[in-house]
This record gives C-alpha cells, structure tokens and sequence, in this order.
C-alpha cells in the first residue's frame, strides 16, 4: 500500500458482473488506485465496513441501477488518511445511498469521499460498531424525519421488529420518549436495545389491529413503521390511530388491497423511504441527527461478534451470509 495526499493504492473487492444467484457471485480482490477528485474529497483508510443485504442484493440484480464493475458497500468507518485541514487523523464513520452501487464503494481498504460525508465518531464506540449502524440507523431516522419525530406520548408501532431497521426505529423512538409496540412473527423477545419498555406482540398468535387498540385504549398507533411491506400492509393499516402517518421501506409485492374509504376517514399519510436515494452528505446529515444519542448512550450500535467479522478474501462468504438467516451485523475488516 502506498499513499500521497491525492492518490493512494487500495486493495479493493470487485464485482465484474451480475450474478443470478447469490452463491454464484464471484468476487475478486485487487489493487486500484483511488485519486481524490477534488479538493473537497478525503480519503479514508476503512477499519471497518458493514455486510448489508442490499450490497448482496445488488450483486444478482435487485438494484438495475448498479453499476460493474465496482466495489461494493454502503457503511464504513476508518480513519482520514488525506483531505482538506482539520479532517486528517480523525476517526470518522459514514453511510451512503450511491457508494457501492451507483459508484465504487466500502468494501476495500481505502475510501474516496466527499469530506461533508464524513460523520465523526462519538467515543465510546468502535470503529466496528460505528460501521454497523450506517443503512439501518439511517433508514429508520428517515423515515421518522419525514413524518415528524415521534413526541412523547405518542405510539409508536414497528412491524418487522427484530430486523435491523425494526430495531434502530425502536431505539430512536424510545430515546424520543415515544411508547414502542414492536411486531414479531414468531414467539420471541425484542433482541436489541432500547432506552425504554419495548412491549412485543407475536402476529402468529394474536390479530396485530386488535391488540394494538387494546394496548393503547382504542387509540391505535400515531406511527407505524412497516419494515416489511406487504405481509404486514393490512395489520398496520388496521393500527393507525385517527391522523396516523405510516412508513414503508421494502415490501415483498407490489400491490396491496387499498382502502381508500378507511385511508381518507382516517386522515392517514403514507410515506415511502429509499435509502437507495441518498447521497452520502445526505446520510451523514442524517447521522449526525443521532450522534448525540449514541455518545449520551441513549442509543446502542449493534454488538459485533467475532464470528461475523470478515477479511476481504472471503467476500463471497460474506455475501451469502447477508442473505442468510443469521441476525449478526457482518463486517469486514480490511486493515485490521
């Protein structure tokens, strides 16, 4: 590896082409060099970098926007090797919706960045669990920014729970002082944390709509945060408290039986969420919306075991297993 203050030689994962399955990608490692573009630009030496399932996603051509060949990975943390005054040396961690699909992104041990992406660590953390809660964290407060933060007092509703998303949204809406109800399919508790009463309800056992209202005295749910889309689409709608807003960030159909009578009575909003269409500023502004919480601990990044960290050379491993069952935040772990 060598580097100067506008280039330097990375070892980097690349992905020639699409695959038609995830067990079919076949990632190489190889030597580029990455050159800031502008003055504005960093470069960043990747300590860590999260495994999400969008970066394997895109790897079998479930994002038509990606690009090959390319680096992939959305999420890192690292420290600034070269950039403007003020940035080298820091310890810094960032998200993005175009690095690793649109452009060449976290997966390799050097990262080209517009220094107004670069999000500085809050102590307490490391660098492994700041590159973990990049695409989650941000999903979920964006999908909170765009219908109002949750208020104390209010409900808020979480489909799909357990997930990652499901998980940031109950932590960000917990710290806002917010009453979190969170929806499971199967018997089990809330895995993750949260700064305050999680209450979980199991979809397999109950009807969702009709515990909610009893949870909450009728009221229903002043947000509902859908993380799964149509599977959930009837029982979050049934959950809306009068004046409700709804979220929506993936979802395994296209089309849901809509119920316009029940939507405009109601006096519902619907909002949709891409984190697809953010930039990496945009990320790291939304970032630093949570900052606080995580140096105050009020927030918690996802614990990373130490089976679930990667090198580089075994990619294609990592990618099958960000597709799999496991829960696990991965990372890899490039220089380090």
């Amino acid at each position: 590896m060598t580097t100067d203050s506008n280039s330097v030689t990375a070892t980097c994962v690349r992905l020639a082409a699409k695959a038609a399955r995830i067990e079919d990608v076949a990632p190489t490692v190889e030597q580029l060099t990455l050159t800031r573009g502008r003055a504005t630009d960093a470069i960043v030496e990747v300590r860590a970098a999260a495994i999400n399932p969008s970066d394997a996603k895109a790897a079998i051509g479930f994002m038509p926007h990606a690009v090959f060949p390319r680096t992939p990975g959305r999420d890192f943390a690292g420290i600034v090797v070269a950039g403007p005054d003020g940035l080298i040396g820091k310890h810094v961690f960032g998200s993005s919706g175009e690095l690793g699909i649109k452009r060449d992104g976290t997966h390799a041990s050097h990262l080209v960045v517009e220094a107004q992406a670069l999000v500085e660590k809050p102590a307490g953390i490391s660098l492994a669990e700041a590159a973990g809660i990049g695409v989650p964290f941000v999903t979920a407060q964006e999908g909170f920014r765009r219908t109002g933060m949750p208020k104390p007092g209010e409900t808020v509703l979480i489909l799909g729970l357990n997930g990652k998303v499901g998980q940031a949204a109950a932590q960000i809406a917990s710290w806002q002082g917010a009453k979190v109800i969170g929806v499971v399919r199967k018997d089990e508790p809330y895995a993750g944390h949260a700064h305050g009463e999680v209450t979980v309800v199991d979809s397999s056992r109950v009807d969702v709509a009709a515990t909610v209202r009893e949870l909450t005295e009728g009221h229903g749910a002043d947000i509902v945060y859908n993380t799964v889309g149509e599977p959930y689409y009837e029982a979050g709608t049934g959950s809306l408290a009068h004046l409700g807003r709804q979220i929506f960030i993936a979802s395994t159909r296209a089309t849901v039986p809509f119920d316009i009578f029940a939507f405009y009575r109601g006096k519902h909003t619907f909002y949709g969420v891409d984190s697809l269409s953010l930039s990496s500023p945009d990320a790291a502004e939304i970032l630093r919306d949570l900052v606080p919480g995580f140096a105050s601990g009020a927030l918690k990044p996802f614990p990373i075991r130490p089976d679930a960290i990667f090198p580089l050379q075994r990619a294609a491993e990592a990618y099958v297993a960000a597709l799999g069952s496991s829960r696990d935040r991965l990372v890899f772990q490039p220089n380090g």
